[in-house]
């Protein structure tokens, strides 16, 4: 019995690492662009702007649910370590849910 309590408390003790470590780190959140014959993005990032019809946008991590149709822009991502990824496109459908944004372009 003192064994599992101990083994439980182990495990308490690495989860709280391990939450820790998670604080320390950015947000981030999973991004793919592609079309139905190419993957122009697919990546672990912090933002990605673009346009609609109601203006320029940003998405962060942690954004609400979110779809939209995309005006004609330059798509720009900002990945976790190098440049910035710029993608131009002339129209597209974009959905976000739980730190997933997928971007389907030529559809």
């Amino acid at each position: 019995m003192i064994e599992e309590k101990t083994a439980g408390s182990e495990e308490v003790a690495a989860a709280k690492e391990e939450r820790a470590k998670d604080k320390d780190a950015k947000p981030k959140m999973r991004i793919k662009v592609y079309s139905p014959f190419h993957i122009y993005y697919d990546d672990d990032s912090y933002s990605i702007s673009g346009v609609n019809h109601t203006g320029p946008f940003d998405i962060l991590p942690h954004h609400h649910n979110f779809i939209t149709l995309l005006d004609a822009c330059e798509l720009v991502i900002k990945p976790l370590t190098g440049d910035d990824q710029r993608i131009r496109i002339s129209s597209g459908l974009m959905h976000v849910k739980a730190d997933k944004v997928t971007v389907f372009l030529d559809v």
